[in-house]
């Protein structure tokens, strides 16, 4: 449907910039196309440009005759997207447009994820300048790089680059609600010695596959005890170490802030167990659709011939000791709030493992809105593989987003909502890093919220879009900017 799904919605100078976004592919790291697409719409429009040695772009927005005095506004967003496909979708993130579905009020992407985080919030911002109706003061449009897999974009940002007074970052994803905080993270990576043996001729090897999850944005969707096909795939291997279950490939996840929809494992088995092996897969795939029949129903375990003949195998020591990590890092929501009720404090998530050349890599994420216990989980983490055996590494990580209940933009924001929409708007913190917490860091005193239409299921195939909440999205996209541009 693609285009078409698009049709006939409002704004429509929005949706149509969202659906010349999602025709370029820009995987985290590899925005070269996006930021190509950027430059030429920037010129058609006549805008002023720049860009840094990372990638990041700020483009200078004249401002409505009248509002020249106001303050600099900016308007901001990430040009990355998570590329997640479903793992029967045939699709290359690095070439192929993405193809765009209306679905009942929503639009969602054929088989991969939508890149609504955060194509929206780079459509709203090349709205505003193309529509009449928009009254503002200067702007500038800030499209930062490589959000989704380690802030570098903010983090690179140059002293001086922006000069604004105001951000409006617009990667949030719950209508009718303003974001003014948000977690620090950091990732925790372990790396095994892995020792291999002659797979013994007298076994049979088999591909042991944990697929149907929904997985989800790893912040976002932590708290809704959706299942971990990592952890899932380490149980179902500590049933069989009964019959004496040798690794030859493992395989889990692929990025460090979704969890794990699918992972997959090609094993060996003595042939004269088999049998028994099968009854405890059987008997674990209806424990587990037991177990997440409410959060995960569509969850199955596989256990099919294997499709080519591995003739190493991990060592059994390895092997046991590969399951027992799986089996003892910890994944989910470790501590809520205790200032904002529903909020998650502290959590991690078991992101990936996975194989170079003959060697395993483990990929964990941790977040807290309090510094000390993302220290304390993170070192929790590490504390499993140092027990284990392996060699470990942090991330430098980013920082959090304090809440500013005083926040001028934030007051006047909530006011521009009542008057749009006649009811209070939600203020909340998100469990989840935004970029605001590292750009108040590089730009002291610059006034800054979060808000964006409702989006449901990010980083995973399912993302969706919900086509009324754009609409409010926009409309209020243009209340703060009027209200903003008073104060000169």
């Amino acid at each position: 449907m693609s285009k078409a799904a698009v049709e006939g919605l409002t704004p429509e100078i929005l949706w149509q910039r969202f659906y010349e976004i999602s025709q370029v592919p820009r995987p985290s790291k590899k925005e070269e196309k996006i930021r190509k697409h950027l430059r030429e719409v920037l010129n058609e429009l006549n805008l002023e440009f720049k860009e840094d040695k990372v990638g990041n772009i700020v483009a200078k927005v004249p401002a409505s005759k009248g509002m020249e005095n106001a303050p600099i506004v900016v308007l901001q967003g990430h040009v990355d997207m998570v590329c997640e496909k479903n793992k029967d979708t045939t699709f290359d993130f690095d070439n192929d447009p993405i193809e765009l579905i209306r679905d009942n009020g929503w639009i969602k992407a054929n088989g991969t994820t939508l890149g609504s985080d955060n194509g929206i919030g780079v459509a709203a911002a090349l709205a505003v300048v193309s529509d009449e109706t928009a009254v503002h003061g200067p702007l500038e449009l800030l499209f930062t790089v490589d959000e989704e897999t380690g802030l570098t974009g903010a983090n690179n940002l140059e002293p001086g680059f922006i000069s604004g007074n105001y951000l409006l970052n617009m990667d949030s994803e719950e209508d009718g609600a303003f974001y003014i905080g948000c977690s620090g993270g950091i990732d925790t990576v372990g790396r095994p010695k892995i020792e291999y043996s002659n797979t013994p001729t007298d076994y049979k090897q088999f591909e042991l596959i944990v697929t149907g999850l929904k997985g989800g944005h790893s912040g976002l969707d932590i708290i809704q005890g959706r299942g971990n096909a990592i952890k899932l795939l380490g149980r179902c291997l500590n049933r069989l170490l009964d019959v004496n279950v040798l690794v030859s490939k493992i395989s889990g996840g692929s990025l460090r802030n979704a969890i794990p929809r699918e992972a997959e494992v090609v094993v060996s088995i003595p042939s004269s167990l088999v049998k028994k092996a099968e009854e405890i897969i059987s008997a674990f795939d209806l424990e587990v659709k037991n177990e997440f029949k409410t959060v995960d129903s569509a969850v199955k375990i596989i256990f099919e011939s294997s499709k080519s003949k591995s003739e190493k195998s991990f060592t059994r020591e390895i092997t046991k000791k590969l399951i027992n990590t799986i089996m003892s890092l910890p994944h989910g929501v470790i501590a809520m709030s205790a200032d904002i009720p529903g909020l998650v404090e502290t959590s991690t998530n078991l992101a990936t493992v996975k194989m170079d050349g003959g060697d395993v890599i483990f990929g964990t994420s941790q977040r807290s809105s309090i510094d000390s216990a993302k220290v304390f989980i993170s070192s929790s983490v590490a504390s499993v593989f140092q027990l284990a055996g392996f060699d470990f590494n942090h991330t430098d990580g980013y920082p959090g987003w304090k809440p500013n209940i005083d926040s001028d933009v934030l007051k006047i924001s909530k006011n521009v909502f009542k008057n749009l929409f006649n009811k209070e708007p939600e203020i909340k913190a998100i469990h989840a890093g935004l970029e605001c917490g590292i750009l108040e860091g590089k730009n002291p005193g610059m006034d800054m919220i979060s808000f964006g239409p409702t989006i449901q299921n990010a980083h995973s195939p399912d993302e969706r879009i919900e086509i009324e909440t754009v609409e409010r999205f926009y409309e209020l996209v243009k209340g703060i900017l009027k209200e903003l541009a008073k104060k000169n």
